[in-house]
């Protein structure tokens, strides 16, 4: 997405932007031994450790988590099941794919360019996965309402349509190639700068999805308070909104830190520099990212299968409650199903 860099995550603001962009390096492997270039090595060395950090972190999660992801998700047959597993383990594969990608063997410019694309679509289909999952959560707050999974459907599909746009027509004119500075070789994407505004755009439709989907979370749940009646019953229903509410609150903060990084990078102060301060931003930035697509995007949806099957556990009528959220539609005390 820059015109210079390792290929990692969003790449569209990397350091030394306008150097790939002016055909100053042809097609062919490029090799400078020019000491110019040992700030920006050095940059990568410090943004590469944040890398394996992230990597790390995924695969950790992972881990921990697993025992309860066979419990509760590989036993069972579900849409959103199925949406879990893809996007963690593409998370994972994600993952392997950065460190590959910053190791320091030579690559052909094909092995290059491929490892560029899977670096940039990867993002739009893995958040086009979790705003399906959170609007089956959303759907389900709302009891069942035809109007409201209408109108999720559609504002979704305007986002992820947008997203997927943007990101062809930026990545037009983009390829890989395989570039060795002072011995290190590294992976590197040229593009015009056309294609790098066009990219610095994409993260817009998927803001605005975020705000809405937190924005119909919250507002459900204060409806509901308000209208709270002393029932068993009700008191069932409430606990789950309460963990709905939660779950959907720790990604929104993570989403928030994304955006917050991302929007950052947009200032022309990162956009050329090599310094250390930098790559520690552009580290950060990249562990956020991470975390919030593959560490708490799995998240929303485990901790609803933990809240059911604790609820079946300790009370023997989490039947009644017809797995409320991310299961075939049925109907409860209430309408809520999905």
């Amino acid at each position: 997405m820059s015109s210079i860099k390792t290929l990692i995550g969003h790449h569209e603001h990397y350091p030394i932007v306008r150097l790939l962009s002016s055909s100053l390096i042809p097609t062919m492997t490029y090799v400078s031994n020019d000491p110019s270039w040992w700030q920006y090595i050095y940059w990568c060395y410090i943004f590469n450790y944040f890398i394996v950090a992230s990597s790390t972190a995924v695969v950790y999660d992972w881990a921990l988590t697993f025992a309860q992801e066979f419990d509760l998700v590989w036993q069972g047959r579900s849409f959103v099941n199925i949406l879990y597993l893809c996007v963690r383990y593409i998370g994972i594969l994600y993952s392997t794919t950065y460190i590959l990608a910053n190791l320091p063997v030579s690559m052909t410019d094909k092995v290059s360019n491929i490892l560029y694309f899977i670096t940039v679509w990867t993002p739009v289909v893995v958040n086009a996965m979790l705003g399906v999952i959170m609007m089956i959560r959303i759907y389900a707050m709302y009891q069942g309402s035809k109007k409201i999974l209408v109108f999720l459907i559609v504002v979704l599909l305007l986002c992820t349509t947008a997203i997927a746009v943007v990101a062809a027509m930026g990545n037009i004119n983009a390829s890989g190639l395989d570039i060795v500075l002072s011995g290190n070789n590294m992976c590197f994407n040229k593009n015009d700068a056309a294609g790098l505004r066009l990219i610095d755009e994409m993260y817009i439709p998927t803001l605005v999805w975020e705000v809405l989907a937190l924005g119909l979370s919250v507002w459900i749940v204060i409806k509901h308070i308000r209208e709270l009646r002393q029932s068993p019953t009700t008191w069932i229903i409430e606990d789950c909104f309460t963990v709905l509410l939660r779950s959907h609150v720790l990604y929104f903060v993570g989403f928030a830190a994304v955006s917050f990084f991302y929007i950052g990078l947009l200032s022309p102060r990162f956009k050329g520099s090599t310094s250390v301060g930098s790559g520690i931003y552009y580290g950060v930035y990249q562990m956020t990212q991470f975390t919030q697509m593959f560490v708490l995007g799995p998240r929303l949806v485990l901790s609803i299968r933990n809240y059911n099957a604790k609820l079946v556990a300790n009370s023997g009528e989490g039947t009644h409650m017809d797995k409320i959220v991310f299961q075939e539609c049925r109907h409860a005390t209430t309408s809520v199903g999905v």
